[in-house]
Order: structure tokens, then C-alpha cells, then sequence
């Protein structure tokens, strides 16, 4: 398996077209930070999809960084918001609230 970190979500978006199911997987990591008492925290979501180059499976992802409230649950807007923006590239994608071994697990060759 090959692991490809994409930085740039529009660099993200352009690898789409790879992906070897409708499925891109995300999870959200809350980012530690006992110095800062500010009322917001930031979160790190991080995407994932499977592609398939010949007979090797490929993981791309990207981790993007986002401040919300800290009493705020808007994970649901920001996977809405992101929907949109995937809807753009392809309808037939949908998020899929997981991690690595969901991804393969979902994935049967």
C-alpha cells in the first residue's frame, strides 16, 4: 500500500477521479492546547479515500484545520459544508465518519 498526503484540498479534489469507491472517509481530532484559554478550539479533520494504481492499493489523504466554539457541535456543518464543495467535483460521493481500518474493512477486492 502506498500512503500519499495531499496538503492542499483542491489538489485533494483533483485525485477524485482515482478513488475506487464513492466513499471518502473523515475524522475529526480535537488539537490540544492547555496554554490557550481563548473560547474557540481547533479542530483537525482529516479525509480519506482509496484508489488503486494496478494491483496496489493507494490512500490519499489531507488534513484540514478549522476553529469552532468550544461548547459548539457543528461537525455536522462542516461535513455539509464540505459535501458541497465534493458536489462540485462528483455527486456520487459521500462522507463516511472513520478511520483507516474502516476504510479497508469497507473495501473488499
Amino acid at each position: 500500500m502506498i500512503v500519499i498526503f495531499i496538503d492542499d484540498i483542491e489538489n485533494f479534489l483533483s485525485f477524485l477521479d482515482k478513488r475506487i469507491m464513492d466513499e471518502v472517509f473523515y475524522e475529526f481530532k480535537e488539537i490540544k492546547n492547555d496554554t490557550d484559554l481563548s473560547i474557540d478550539i481547533k479542530i483537525e479533520i482529516i479525509l480519506h479515500f482509496l484508489a488503486k494504481a494496478k494491483e496496489t492499493l493507494v490512500l490519499y489523504e489531507t488534513k484540514q484545520i478549522i476553529t469552532k466554539p468550544i461548547n459548539s457541535d457543528n461537525d455536522s456543518n462542516v461535513i455539509d459544508t464540505l459535501q458541497k464543495v465534493f458536489d462540485k467535483v462528483d455527486t456520487s460521493i459521500r462522507f463516511i465518519k472513520g478511520k483507516i481500518r474502516e476504510i479497508f474493512l469497507s473495501y473488499s477486492p
